[in-house]
């Protein structure tokens, strides 16, 4: 029996589509291709140096800044000397000839314009508030560098020696407070007050409730039962107006009730590996005999 005309065209669009169905389940679908990991990376902010420098061979990065060498403000100094350095300019990142560009989000803000309007790749990152935060960031930013495997390392990392800390915090939490020039401070809402807590120490600025930063009279220091100072420092760098009030009668009279520690700041002015380095160095400070 012949088949009507009008059926024919669609046994053979049935026919083929049976075929192709057959030849799919035999022959493998091509592979995919990666995306390929960039080749000439420049980071425009010092704790975005900083995670680059830890995620991505040297031979992939066309430069960091420059305050990446100076190790009284950067953890990753010797790394950054491996590579070359930028001063923010526009100049400098279009000489280098990137495939991505790498930002903070509160720097070289004109520079950032520009290369956006020329079309570079460029990616911004924000501040972590909070341990939560910068684990997300590191696995945000190795998987843009193509470095899933090294990023989820370095956060398996952290997590160890949080879970190492945390058995070592004291079970009465000693009342401190962040004390930086002209009376500034730290308080809910920040990394800095995650930091304390995660060593096991009270943060005084937090329960005044202060938000994020905010100033503190030194009157209200002394009322408030301090026994921990946790001033910034700098290893020789400048005199620093945060160390005047060490002698200042009122922290004089305090004696030695209250317990002065110096955190060096690259330990905690970005959110990355080395702010456990802080939490240790204050968890040592609650264990040294009075």
């Amino acid at each position: 029996m012949r088949l009507p005309r009008t059926r024919r065209p669609m046994l053979g669009s049935l026919l083929a589509t049976v075929l192709a169905g057959a030849v799919a389940g035999l022959v493998p679908a091509p592979a995919i291709a990666a995306e390929p990991k960039p080749a000439r990376i420049v980071s425009l902010n010092l704790c975005t140096d900083e995670l680059v420098l830890r995620l991505a061979d040297p031979s992939r990065i066309a430069s960091v800044t420059w305050l990446s060498r100076d190790p009284r403000n950067a953890n990753m100094a010797e790394a950054a000397r491996a590579v070359g350095v930028n001063h923010g300019l526009v100049e400098q990142v279009l000489a280098a000839k990137p495939d991505l560009v790498i930002a903070g989000a509160y720097t070289t803000r004109a520079t950032v314009a520009l290369l956006k309007r020329v079309g570079l790749p460029v990616r911004e990152f924000g501040v972590p508030l909070s341990i939560a935060e910068m684990r997300r960031q590191i696995a945000e930013m190795a998987a843009l560098l193509g470095e899933e495997e090294r990023g989820a390392t370095l956060i398996a990392g952290i997590d160890a020696r949080l879970a190492a800390l945390a058995a070592r915090r004291p079970v009465v939490h000693p009342r401190a407070i962040v004390l930086r020039p002209n009376g500034f401070t730290v308080g809910r809402g920040s990394l800095v007050d995650e930091i304390l807590t995660l060593a096991g120490l009270d943060n005084i600025a937090a329960s005044l409730g202060i938000e994020s930063y905010g100033q503190i009279p030194l009157e209200a220091v002394a009322l408030s039962g301090a026994q921990m100072l946790i001033l910034n420092d700098t290893p020789d760098g400048p005199p620093s107006l945060v160390h005047e009030v060490l002698h200042h009668p009122l922290i004089e009279k305090l004696g030695e009730r209250l317990r002065l520690v110096s955190l060096p700041s690259r330990l905690w002015t970005c959110a990355g590996p080395s702010v456990l380095d802080a939490i240790e160095l204050l968890v040592k400070a609650t264990e040294e005999p009075r």
